[in-house]
């Protein structure tokens, strides 16, 4: 049975609806330990009394059934602010949210992917300009999907032309390769491929099997002319593979999480660990649904073949919180060093111009990562220089280098239904800083 405790222990829990304290095993709890020293807020800068702004937040939220429950990572200076879980992990069952609970972090995955591509680059495996066909020979002879000209016969959906130029390594890691999710122009013919969205848990296949269709489909864009979200993690995945001479799975699991302590992470859960598998809800019509429970998922029983580094991750708060450590202490934590500085400064730096602004969040973005170059334009708060990213399933995570900061939010929550709070998440944990 899972002990309780509360923690920091300087902290008070605000009386609202369904805020939870720590529910952690023993696993957990070491797993806490490890991730960074505990103490309390005001001496790490943060107000213990506007940090119950965020609480009282997220526990409206929660007692609204916009979302059924959540995980809150808050460190500075290397150590912990805040872990916390608020609500129910499973609403039917009356099971409250715990703090090691196990979540699917989908897009988080690809800042895992980035390290991993980058450590390779540093041990002078492959360089970023590298086309990507030197290593996966499907993509020799890109081809674009575009429009079809007037006078096309009826039902012609899409024509294609040459690529200008070779996809390369780092147009794959800034999301300028010309690779969608499927949309664009050739969308039946992803379609047909069975290579539409971004989930990969069911495919009975390897990633290899699966990129190198991909590399048969035509691109949905000029690679290097516009930042277009999709596959391109995938890619970089079966690259890791092939460059490394590892399945991904172990490359992660040798190479980032056992160094790391990263204890809880994986891309296809353990049977064991099902009942910390936190379920999917989705926020719909109004109403909080359940989609999809430990009983029912892939990631547990699914076919477990097909290791997708765009999307594929499983792990929890603190395993996720060491990771944005090491990249928060340029490429270190606690004596294992996983990248070189410069290499981390190269990741979060603007690597694409001004071609990420039509985002309309922040103005720049890295490897991985969007970056917060101009606070003016993101016109929230924030720190020049802070960078991050989320998730298909709502969690979002930050990196502030100024601050010496790193904020997750945890929760299963697809679709959100226009749920606005992990946006408030961020505004909330960087009004709590005082000093």
């Amino acid at each position: 049975m899972p002990t309780t405790g509360v923690f920091p222990a300087a902290m008070k829990l605000p009386p609202l609806l369904l805020s939870a304290v720590l529910f952690l095993t023993p696993a957990g709890l070491s797993s806490v330990r490890a991730a960074a020293a505990a103490a309390s807020p005001e001496s790490l800068g943060f107000s213990s009394e506007r940090l119950q702004r965020l609480d009282a937040v997220i526990d409206d939220y929660t007692a609204r059934q916009q979302i059924a429950g959540s995980v809150v990572y808050i460190a500075r200076q290397g150590q912990i602010v805040q872990l916390k879980a608020h609500g129910q992990q499973n609403i039917a069952a009356g099971q409250p949210m715990r703090t090691d609970a196990i979540f699917r972090i989908a897009s988080m995955s690809k800042a895992i992917t980035a390290v991993a591509v980058m450590m390779l680059y540093e041990e002078g495996r492959l360089l970023l300009h590298d086309p990507v066909s030197k290593y996966l020979p499907a993509f020799a002879h890109p081809l674009v999907a575009v429009a079809p000209p007037p006078g096309s016969p009826a039902g012609t959906k899409f024509t294609t032309v040459p690529a200008k130029k070779p996809i390369t390594i780092l147009n794959l890691l800034t999301h300028t390769a010309g690779l969608t999710y499927g949309d664009g122009p050739a969308r039946e013919a992803y379609e047909q491929a069975h290579l539409y969205n971004w989930y990969f848990a069911n495919h009975d296949e390897t990633i290899g099997d699966a990129i190198d269709r991909l590399g048969t489909l035509p691109l949905n864009g000029q690679p290097g002319e516009a930042w277009q979200y999709g596959f391109s993690y995938d890619v970089l995945g079966r690259l890791v593979e092939v460059v490394s001479g590892q399945p991904l799975d172990r490359f992660f699991e040798e190479r980032i999480f056992r160094p790391l302590q990263m204890t809880d992470s994986c891309f296809y859960l353990p049977p064991e660990k099902a009942g910390r598998l936190a379920p999917v809800y989705g926020f719909e019509n109004g109403k909080l649904v359940l989609e999809e429970t430990s009983d029912k998922s892939d990631y547990i029983h699914g076919p477990r073949k097909c290791f997708s580094g765009g999307a594929g991750v499983l792990s929890t708060a603190s395993d996720y919180g060491r990771f944005l450590q090491m990249l928060l202490n340029g490429g270190e934590l606690d004596g294992v060093r996983l990248l070189g500085p410069k290499t981390v400064e190269l990741m979060h730096t603007n690597l694409v111009g001004d071609k990420y602004r039509p985002r309309n969040d922040t103005d720049a973005y890295g490897a991985g990562f969007w970056v917060n170059n101009d606070p003016g334009f993101y016109g929230e708060l924030g720190s020049e220089g802070a960078y991050g990213w989320g998730s298909a399933y709502y969690p979002q995570y930050l990196i502030d280098p100024k601050e010496k900061l790193v904020a997750i939010f945890l929760t299963q929550l697809r679709p959100a239904g226009g749920v606005d709070l992990v946006s408030k998440f961020k505004v909330l944990t960087y009004q709590a800083i005082v000093k």
